[in-house]
């Protein structure tokens, strides 16, 4: 039904795009709007993970300068039966993760330092596998084309404010006044429709993925009140990428309504727990060490326990 639901979306918007085109040229007005869109998604196909990665200064990391986050993304991507992801850090002290890419064989994924700082590999585990779950679902691909189309329908909307568009189209110059205004909002309401529907698919899917739905729950409900609290220059200044992140790096989002770009955190917390109380996972009680090897074999192995606990001790920062 998510498929169906998003397809249904992204085939409204389209038809929403080429009739702006009729309205502003006619028929000829159409096959250029339509051209002109084609061109930005082909650009954006092979190029948008570049793109983003670039705007938020991702750096790459590996098994050698990042080990133990590496190999967890390793792991959970053998979990999921994915290729490996090439594997990002963004020197950003907000917790946050997007993955990208036009498909899981050229999927890349990024978390910031401000996430591996404040979460515990458990948490971090979760995230991860959400970002893979978008990755599975080549959900990063449908973003990119949203947020492409969503921008065409408002240039072209400005495109008609600045020429007037058709004289002759149906509804007049009301109808092409009430285009300016309505067309760009309904894109946006469409594009936050889809990324809303993915993000409670990646939820569910990254809870079987990690294998216990309360890491993921736990995680976003620290990164909730992390964003809401340190600001991010970077997502700022490129507001179109919001929708990529786990949870909308703009501002903390507490209402689940129409023009949010993600849906509540509570909701999804909910939903998560659901999830868990069905028998999936333990309620996140094991650790991430000893989910499919051997006891003390995981990531953030090899560091000792905390002072008079039996938890790991997590490194001092992300870079170990």
């Amino acid at each position: 039904m998510n498929y169906i639901r998003t397809a249904m979306l992204l085939a409204g918007m389209t038809a929403l795009f080429m009739g702006i085109g009729f309205m502003i040229g006619g028929q000829s007005g159409m096959l250029i709007a339509l051209a002109i869109a084609a061109a930005m998604n082909v650009f954006s196909y092979w190029n948008a993970d570049k793109m983003v990665l670039r705007m938020h200064h991702a750096q790459e990391v590996d098994e050698r300068s990042m080990p133990d986050f590496y190999r967890m993304v390793q792991r959970l991507a053998q979990n999921a039966d994915l290729p490996m992801p090439k594997v990002y850090i963004i020197n950003n002290p907000q917790p946050n993760a997007f993955a990208t890419g036009r498909n899981p064989q050229n999927a890349a994924v990024a978390a910031t330092t401000g996430l591996l700082n404040m979460l515990t590999p458990e948490e971090v585990a979760g995230v991860m596998a959400h970002e893979l779950a978008h990755v599975k679902n080549h959900d990063t691909l449908i973003m990119t084309i949203t947020a492409t189309i969503a921008g065409a329908i408002s240039m072209l909307a400005n495109f008609a404010f600045f020429f007037g568009g058709n004289r002759n189209n149906p509804l007049g110059i009301v109808g092409m006044l009430l285009m300016m205004i309505v067309a760009p909002m309904a894109a946006m309401v469409v594009q936050m429709a889809i990324s809303r529907t993915r993000e409670y698919a990646a939820d569910r899917m990254g809870a079987r993925i990690c294998g216990e739905p309360m890491w993921l729950a736990s995680a976003l409900g620290k990164i909730a009140g992390g964003v809401e609290r340190i600001h991010n220059p970077d997502a700022e200044a490129n507001p179109a990428t919001a929708h990529m992140f786990i949870m909308n790096p703009l501002s903390g989002e507490r209402m689940d309504n129409l023009f949010s770009t993600h849906p509540n955190t509570q909701n999804r917390i909910d939903e998560l727990r659901k999830l868990s109380d069905g028998g999936l996972g333990t309620g996140g009680r094991t650790s991430y060490g000893n989910v499919g090897s051997a006891p003390g074999s995981g990531p953030w192995a090899g560091m000792g326990s905390r002072p008079g606990t039996s938890e790991p001790q997590r490194p001092k920062g992300p870079w170990g």
